[in-house]
């Protein structure tokens, strides 16, 4: 579509408004505000490639943004709705133009009793400007006056950087990745890193793209305070109930929250067989038993559960020789695992402390085995204040109880 033609033509530009839904109160707690081409046909074209089309003139692209947010502060005006709204802005023509034509449009409706803080001016973390310096300091402008900025994380495992930068008020990622019920835990732990920088910096996490159940329960479980998608709502021409959605919020959260208690019921019942299997093996070890017997009949009396045992020190140094479970079921000793530094390992002190203090095992969650490729969990136990024992469980075993994964 021609630009011209849509700037002879602003009447046949409207907003659409996407919902967005709170996870703690489960109502509409704003919207996005897209911008839609109605044909004379009725047909519409989303312009979201117009605002990102750095050979359209600014001038053009200012006064539809312009338009666009008018018809949006308007409504949202004369709604009786306690909401925000959320504008997208491309950061370069945002820095270009110091934030001069958003301001002023900002303020205009702030002397007619608009609530700033009620505004949210999203950018995309792929943002390129050479005045980065320029955008920063107009950012942080924004905020002092109470516009909240949402950092659009479209490349989630680099974005930290943008993050610690900009500090947004909210953080948006896609859950669009997640396609026929796949869930990959590669994508987990990058978006478990991204929320946990959020959380330091004290931003919401909100997720957008949900389309199906497992999806919402992906952004639920790591951590996603906001919701936006087709499996919530689509984007309306006007405002929806602000509870619209509560009753599939609630009836889904309430789902995950049984799943959940399965799954850590069935966590704690494998950590009790576990302790019992090695408080009972272990008592009939002597002390000066080689670390390698040691392991070894720990993994025959595991067998049913277990593929790889060994002993680790408080400082993280591997004192025995891998004892691993062959494809014909037998046990057998890798010396090349002796001496080799664990300490490095996300978890592996706090672990450890919590061992000392508590006098029992620890189930980790699930990662990926260098060696095997696959998802495990590893349970450690404490021979002593200096000696622990780690076991490895496979994806097989896993996989076949109810809750593991």
């Amino acid at each position: 579509m021609d630009p011209l033609e849509i700037l002879m033509n602003l009447d046949q530009v409207v907003p659409y408004y996407k919902p967005v839904i709170s996870a703690d109160s489960q109502m509409v707690a704003g919207y996005e505000v897209i911008a839609y081409f109605q044909e004379q046909d009725g047909s519409l074209q989303n312009m979201d490639w117009f605002f990102d089309d750095t050979s359209i003139p600014d001038d053009f692209r200012l006064e539809v943004n312009n338009h666009i947010q008018q018809k949006a502060i308007n409504k949202l005006m004369n709604s009786e709705q306690h909401i925000n709204l959320m504008f997208y802005y491309d950061a370069d023509l945002l820095t270009r133009d110091k934030g001069e034509a958003l301001l002023s449009i900002l303020h205009s409706n702030q002397e007619n009793g608009l609530d700033l803080h009620r505004i949210i001016i999203e950018i995309k973390d792929t943002y390129v400007t050479e005045e980065v310096d320029t955008l920063n300091n107009l950012l942080k402008y924004l905020k002092t006056l109470g516009i909240q900025i949402s950092l659009h994380a479209e490349q989630p495992n680099g974005s930290l950087n943008r993050l610690a930068t900009v500090k947004p008020n909210i953080v948006k990622v896609d859950a669009g990745f997640l396609k026929d019920d796949l869930l990959p835990h590669l994508y987990r732990d990058v978006y478990h890193s991204l929320s946990m920088l959020s959380r330091k910096i004290g931003a919401a996490l909100l997720f957008k793209g949900i389309s199906s159940y497992n999806q919402l329960s992906y952004a639920w479980r790591n951590g996603g305070q906001f919701y936006q998608g087709r499996y919530l709502k689509e984007p309306q021409l006007d405002f929806v109930a602000i509870d619209s959605c509560q009753e599939i919020i609630t009836t889904n959260f309430r789902q995950f929250v049984s799943f959940e208690r399965r799954k850590v019921k069935a966590q704690l019942a494998l950590m009790d067989q576990l302790h019992l299997q090695f408080k009972t093996k272990l008592s009939t070890v002597k002390s000066e038993t080689p670390y390698d017997e040691t392991i070894l009949a720990v993994g025959n009396a595991c067998s049913d559960f277990a593929f790889r045992v060994y002993i680790c020190n408080e400082e993280g140094i591997q004192l025995s020789s891998n004892a691993e479970k062959n494809e014909q079921g037998h046990w057998e000793l890798l010396h090349e695992g002796r001496n080799k530094n664990w300490s490095w390992r996300p978890y592996f002190f706090e672990n450890i402390m919590r061992m000392n203090v508590e006098k029992k095992g620890l189930l980790s969650d699930l990662y990926t085995d260098i060696e095997k490729g696959e998802l495990i969990r590893t349970y450690s136990y404490p021979i002593s204040e200096q000696l622990y024992v780690f076991l490895d469980i496979p994806y097989e075993y896993l996989y076949e109880q109810e809750g593991l994964l």
